[in-house]
């Protein structure tokens, strides 16, 4: 018993894994930290490429946006959680904080992306009377997307992590960190170690599908 409270077997956490996965409120939790936390992804990416481009289209927005995001980069992570959740409601603290996390990294990879991109290609845009939609459509979103992919892969590892510890300090219904931290409490180690799974197996599935997104979006581009 005592070993079982201090390191649960493989076997044990594997049969609470499927005990819990039966069950209507796992699946539930499960969807509802996806939905909450990819949609602060979601919501940072945007945002980190839009001031990305602003940044690099206008040099007094990179005096103001620069400073803000190097103080977004510091700030930690327990921080912004306890910080949000004086201003925003419960459900919505774990998106927030997950677009805190992204929205750095993302900003960061875009401007390098821009900066990139190289001038012949400009200058025969120019030569050619490109619109600047056509140009951010042939030049800039291909020369780009490298950047954003790989800001994207590092940036979703942090907001789900980001996003399950304030599950875990802000106590929404229905959520992984919610049933992390009630299994903490209630010193049911095997299931701690069961959603712990849960976590790096969704992390997992996120990461595949996002690769396949932007893998399926690089070819539509090139041509």
């Amino acid at each position: 018993m005592g070993k079982q409270l201090l390191l649960p077997g493989p076997l044990a956490v594997a049969a609470r894994l499927w005990e819990l996965a039966g069950t209507a409120v796992f699946w539930r939790s499960a969807l509802m930290s996806l939905g909450r936390i990819f949609g602060g992804f979601a919501a940072g990416a945007a945002l980190g490429a839009l001031l990305a481009a602003l940044t690099c289209a206008q040099p007094w927005a990179g005096r103001l946006i620069a400073p803000a995001v190097k103080v977004i980069r510091a700030t930690p992570v327990a921080s912004f959680i306890v910080l949000v959740l004086l201003w925003a409601p419960t459900g919505r603290v774990p998106a927030v904080v997950s677009a805190l996390m992204v929205l750095p990294v993302l900003w960061g990879n875009v401007c390098k992306g821009i900066g990139q991109t190289d001038p012949k290609l400009l200058e025969a845009a120019g030569a050619y009377r490109f619109s600047t939609g056509k140009k951010l459509r042939l030049i800039y979103v291909p020369c780009a997307l490298p950047y954003v992919a790989s800001g994207c892969a590092t940036a979703l590892g942090l907001a789900w992590k980001a996003g399950v510890a304030a599950e875990v300090l802000c106590q929404p219904a229905l959520a992984i960190g919610k049933e992390l931290y009630r299994a903490k409490i209630t010193l049911d180690t095997p299931a701690l170690f069961a959603w712990t799974a849960a976590v790096i197996a969704l992390s997992f599935v996120l990461e595949y599908a996002l690769g396949f997104l932007f893998r399926r979006w690089g070819k539509e581009a090139r041509v």
